[in-house]
């Protein structure tokens, strides 16, 4: 069984440790299996690739490589950084909130 995350796909954060400290982006892609996510622009790697049928030419390429989701916080619509509350809204369903502004992320 996986893991619930508090970061989503599409989610605006910003990283608080590491080499790209302060950087703000989108989140592209999350894999919960090792709590990792990639964000745009960040933590980027250079990728050696052999030539292929879909790349005949081959060479080097820089791509992003995942961060640990410990070093990513989310930004509400303030543009504060804050950790990720859940809770049931008026009809029932769980939401994701704000925990510095109470606010509900979408």
């Amino acid at each position: 069984m996986f893991k619930r995350l508090k970061i989503k796909k599409g989610d605006l954060v910003v990283v608080t440790a590491g080499e790209n400290k302060g950087k703000q982006a989108r989140v592209t892609n999350v894999d919960r299996t090792s709590d990792r996510v990639t964000v745009e622009g960040v933590n980027m790697v250079t990728k050696h690739r052999k030539p292929s049928a879909q790349n005949p030419q081959g060479g080097i390429e820089k791509i992003e490589a995942g961060i640990h989701i410990s070093n990513v916080k989310v930004i509400d619509t303030k543009g504060n950084a804050t950790r990720v509350g859940r809770r049931r809204n008026s009809e029932g369903k769980l939401e994701r909130y704000s925990k510095k502004s109470g606010e509900t992320l979408k």
